[in-house]
């Protein structure tokens, strides 16, 4: 039998009008589809992370999902995030002024060589990536360690991001470069100003319409 979208199994996924897509039913507490692997970070209210993901040292902000196989590491990354599989952020740099760049002058215990050192994990841990709300990264892309990135910004399928990315602008490339922007800049600064990301589940619940209209959204919520 057919089934819409929005038609609930017993379950508890979500099925679209084909039948071709089996979407999670999310709450409150972060969904977790194992097998994944997460070490001291945070993760925020109706989260979601994929299959095969590794999250470290990491947080990550309320509705913010993690599609499959992403590795974060000293990532934060802001509220309503869009993170497509394969995507790489904060990927560890190694001291390269060294005899070796080989994790055993650090990872030394593994070894059995005596003990880490410490250093360099607070090096990596000074040089984080700043993701900041409602930004899109696609497949495969990687952003190196100490990029900022904008409020609104699009990163593309497969680019290599090694500056900061304004917000609302899309950049895409081997070393990612700008190649346009989501909206003008009065319409988005009036979208920055109208801080929607920081409403509550209810507001936004209320508000839908408005999300799926710029220009009601603008006329109701932001200022000139």
């Amino acid at each position: 039998m057919s089934k819409h979208v929005g038609t609930k199994s017993d379950d508890g996924y979500f099925v679209d009008s084909y039948g071709t897509s089996r979407v999670t039913a999310l709450s409150e507490e972060p969904t977790l589809h194992d097998p994944v692997i997460i070490t001291d970070s945070t993760l925020g209210r109706w989260t979601e992370i994929r299959p095969e993901t590794r999250v470290s040292n990491s947080t990550i902000g309320d509705y913010t999902y993690l599609m499959e196989r992403v590795q974060l590491d000293y990532t934060k990354i802001g509220r309503f995030g869009n993170i497509a599989s394969d995507v790489r952020l904060g990927p560890t740099n190694h001291p390269i002024d060294r005899p070796t760049a080989h994790h055993f002058t650090y990872r030394a215990e593994i070894y059995g060589m005596g003990e880490n050192d410490e250093s360099v994990f607070e090096w990596r841990a000074d040089d984080r990536v700043n993701v900041s709300h409602d930004v899109w990264i696609g497949h495969g892309a990687t952003v190196l360690p100490g990029v900022e990135i904008g409020t609104g910004a699009v990163v593309a399928s497969g680019a290599v991001v090694t500056h900061d990315v304004d917000p609302y602008t899309i950049v895409g490339g081997v070393p990612a470069e700008h190649i346009g922007v989501r909206f003008d800049e009065e319409t988005a600064g009036r979208l920055i100003r109208s801080e929607w990301w920081e409403w509550s589940h209810e507001t936004l619940t209320d508000r839908l319409d408005a999300f799926r209209d710029l220009e009601m959204f603008l006329e109701r919520y932001t200022p000139k």
